[in-house]
């Protein structure tokens, strides 16, 4: 059963290249100019998703720090 193990590699690399070639099928037939302009949507909607997980963890993981008023004897 270790045959499974060995093809495992190509199998991927196989995928890959049916992707790629999915992909260049979609940009001839949908035009360059519709790909980029979703390729940018994508872009911006990844770029708002991460900054809203980056802050949201950011405030979770360091306490609030307050400034402490100084103390002067008379």
């Amino acid at each position: 059963m270790s045959y499974r193990h060995r093809a495992t590699k190509p199998s991927s690399v196989l995928w890959m290249l049916i992707v790629l070639g999915n992909v260049a099928l979609i940009v001839a037939s949908a035009g360059v100019l519709a790909v980029v302009a979703f390729g940018s949507i994508l872009t911006v909607a990844v770029a708002a998703v991460g900054g809203a997980l980056l802050l949201r963890r950011g405030a979770a993981t360091q306490p609030m720090s307050l400034p402490v008023a100084a103390r002067r004897r008379a």
